[in-house]
């Protein structure tokens, strides 16, 4: 076998490869040898002529493309790491020249991979977000926590308001005849929550426990079921009970109910604490993405659109995963949002074409910085995906091998992030037109005092 390349424009590569007539041949051989039983020839038994009876009897011709199948996968993949290539697309095969007494030429075209030419990568500038927290937000958590300890109290002393909790039966009928789903018994519903179509809660405020009232009202015109929409509809409704939210006090008995410490001071600190811990691991995991993005932007690369279409597919099929963990479908999932699959697939594409450019970026600094990969860096991996999985680090290894190239390229990667996040410089967000005007106010305020 030899072989040869041309490099074309936008990554393209044709490889020349020739086959020797006495190595076709023998994949010819070995090509019959595979078939042999299918082919049935007057005279012989099926399966038992030979190779020179069978290729008179049907042509030579009928063994070609399992020949070839037989010689140029070995023979790319030999060509392919001869010439240091990196193929990002499928193989498209040219048979330029093939026969017994010829031998086999094709020509072999792929994308590679492309070269990155990288900018600056050291000592970047990105924004920070701030991740300082006021007091109002922590005043905010804390009524969110009190809110989520509220308890529901019956009511008995007064009709239903806006904001209480309504235990309902119900039936819909339209032309006073009952209709698919609009029947339930034993519901809950909050009433100014808007959950049911419009007019229905507002016209049980005012009832009380035991009441029967008539709900008359009209479907949306854009209702999704086409033979509801725009009708009117009587919803025979009984109201079963009603509860409103008793909402706690923000005091030490408080304090005590939700948490180890003893008074509400005491906690309020602890969640400051907390709510700026969170604040700055988010601050710092922006910072971080900003960074690879300003040093993806500062690298050139002739992207090839068919690694954006391959990343396009893979977060497709990441997204009909998670809609399967869900117990959805895809389509259910598209219709929900009015969207089809290459609607959705053309969203993902800017995204898409992000991670290509970041992720080849990286890959290229970790290159030229030449990282190790040490037995350490491996274990703390695989401590991590085990931790991530919830599956044991001998299980971990198993499933990826001891000797991985593509996890080695992952720390690779990680040390190339780090690297760069380390040595870049925070700015802080760009000020909108209002914080300059206040900006400005406060700077005139102090020149004047």
């Amino acid at each position: 076998m030899s072989s040869q390349i041309e490099r074309k424009e936008h990554n393209v590569v044709e490889l020349y490869i020739e086959i020797s007539q006495e190595d076709f041949n023998e994949a010819m051989n070995r090509a019959f040898r595979k078939n042999a039983k299918r082919f049935s020839i007057p005279g012989f038994r099926k399966g038992k002529a030979p190779i020179g009876m069978v290729k008179r009897y049907y042509g030579e011709g009928v063994l070609y493309d399992d020949a070839i199948d037989e010689c140029v996968n070995p023979a790319y993949i030999e060509a392919i790491q001869e010439h240091g290539l990196d193929p990002v697309s499928r193989p498209e095969l040219d048979v330029k020249e093939i026969g017994s007494d010829k031998g086999l030429k094709v020509t072999i075209t792929v994308i590679n991979k492309p070269d990155v030419q990288l900018g600056e990568y050291k000592g970047v500038e990105a924004v920070r977000p701030n991740s300082e927290i006021s007091d109002e937000e922590v005043e905010a958590e804390l009524k969110r926590i009190q809110q989520r300890n509220a308890r529901m109290v019956p009511v008995d002393d007064r009709p239903a308001k806006e904001g209480d909790t309504v235990n309902i039966n119900y039936e819909g009928l339209k032309d006073g005849i009952p209709f698919d789903g609009g029947t339930a018994e034993d519901h809950d519903l909050k009433l100014g929550s808007n959950s049911f179509i419009p007019g229905f809660e507002d016209q049980l405020i005012g009832t009380n426990p035991g009441d029967e009232v008539d709900v008359e009202l009209s479907f949306p015109e854009e209702y999704h079921a086409a033979e509801l929409a725009g009708q009117p509809v009587v919803f025979k409704v009984r109201v079963n009970s009603i509860k409103e939210e008793e909402i706690p006090e923000l005091d030490d008995e408080f304090a005590k109910d939700v948490s180890e410490f003893d008074t509400l001071d005491e906690y309020r600190a602890d969640l400051r604490a907390s709510l700026e811990k969170r604040a700055d691991s988010a601050a710092d995991s922006e910072f971080e993405q900003n960074v690879i993005l300003a040093v993806a932007e500062n690298a050139t690369i002739d992207l090839p659109d068919v690694m954006i279409d391959n990343e396009v597919e893979q977060m497709y099929n990441q997204q009909v995963q998670q809609m399967m963990g869900l117990g959805l479908s895809m389509d259910d999932y598209l219709g929900y949002l009015n969207r089809t699959e290459e609607e959705m697939k053309a969203e993902m594409r800017e995204s898409a074409e992000t991670r290509v450019r970041t992720t080849l970026t990286l890959e290229a600094i970790a290159s030229v910085e030449n990282f190790e990969v040490t037995d350490e860096d491996r274990e703390t991996e695989y401590k991590e995906m085990a931790e991530q999985y919830n599956l044991e680090v001998d299980r971990v290894k198993e499933i990826i091998g001891t000797e991985s190239s593509m996890l080695d390229n992952d720390i690779r990667v990680k040390k190339a992030i780090a690297m760069i996040k380390n040595e870049a410089k925070p700015i802080a967000p760009p000020k909108n037109d209002i914080t300059e005007e206040i900006d400005t106010a406060v700077e005139d305020l102090a020149q004047e005092e």
